[in-house]
């Protein structure tokens, strides 16, 4: 798998991956743009909720669904911390044995097949090239 992040303008770029989905990249407060680390955030939210969605809709019906991530760091640091991932999920449909279950099952989901939290967890090594 591979995305292209081609320049489009001062500051401005789009990414791209083979199947025609694009999302434009910025620096951070550019108008229509998400920063680099918006888009890492937003990947670790997305997979959890895709994650886990089928999961819960398995158990719990049709139910509103949302991750949030939120980066972890001090003001001005340009490295996280961490990556704090919630999914909100409305159980209260359930009774409390069967909540408990959709909460074990997600996050067993989640630690075992969620590739961008669990590589965020591993600090994978990133190689860059310049050519």
């Amino acid at each position: 798998m591979t995305i292209d992040v081609e320049r489009t303008g001062s500051h401005e770029f789009v990414a791209r991956n083979d199947r025609g989905a694009e999302v434009k990249i910025g620096r951070v407060g550019q108008e229509g743009a998400f920063s680099p680390v918006e888009l890492l955030l937003a990947a670790a939210a997305g997979c959890v909720a895709v994650t886990g969605e089928e999961l819960v809709l398995r158990r719990a019906g049709e139910i509103p669904m949302r991750a949030t991530a939120a980066d972890v760091r001090p003001d001005g640091a340009h490295q996280l911390d961490g990556v704090d991932v919630t999914f909100d999920v409305d159980l209260s449909g359930l009774d409390a044995d069967a909540q408990a279950e959709v909460r074990a099952v997600v996050t067993r989901a989640v630690e075992a097949l969620c590739t961008v939290t669990r590589t965020l967890k591993q600090s994978s090594e990133v190689r860059l090239g310049i050519g």
